[in-house]
């Protein structure tokens, strides 16, 4: 999937550039993608993607429904919507998953600076600072470097403070 053109943000607020799943089909990965679907007890086609604003989703993002309003709405961001923050956000921003507490926070710095400039911010923040490497949501230490990074996990206890 290297010679397709993998889109970064996604209407929620989520930066799919760190997106691990994004990530190994970006660098044609297919032993991480194999391996990984069967630890998940999917399928590798499962897992193809190229960003949440494409065609091509990931099983996990394909039925998401915050997706489907904002494509119905024709809004690019949630935080477009006369609704928003609506239940869907504030429950995906609330639930289990660290990487998706940054989405309110993301949002309001979309609207503040607009999105190619928060593209480019979450390019610099999804990118080892001593070496140059990008790095996933989860992880810890930079598989290029071995520095310790600022993942999803650290980001959520920083926001609950």
């Amino acid at each position: 999937m290297g010679d397709k053109e993998y889109v970064y943000d996604t209407h929620c607020g989520l930066y799919c550039g760190a997106c691990p799943v994004l990530m190994a089909n970006e660098r044609g990965d297919e032993e991480w993608l194999q391996a990984t679907a069967k630890q998940w007890k999917r399928q590798p086609e499962d897992l193809r993607c190229l960003g949440c604003k494409t065609e091509i989703t990931a099983v996990f993002c394909t039925g998401c429904k915050m997706r489907a309003c904002a494509r119905e709405k024709g809004l690019e961001f949630c935080s477009e919507c006369s609704d928003y923050p609506c239940e869907m956000v504030k429950d995906f921003r609330n639930d289990d998953a660290p990487h998706h507490s940054v989405i309110i926070k993301n949002l309001e710095r979309i609207k503040e600076i607009g999105g190619k400039k928060w593209l480019a911010e979450q390019m610099e923040r999804w990118t080892c600072t001593k070496c140059g490497t990008r790095f996933g949501w989860y992880t810890e230490k930079c598989e290029k470097c071995g520095a310790e990074v600022y993942n999803a996990v650290a980001e959520e206890k920083d926001l609950t403070v």
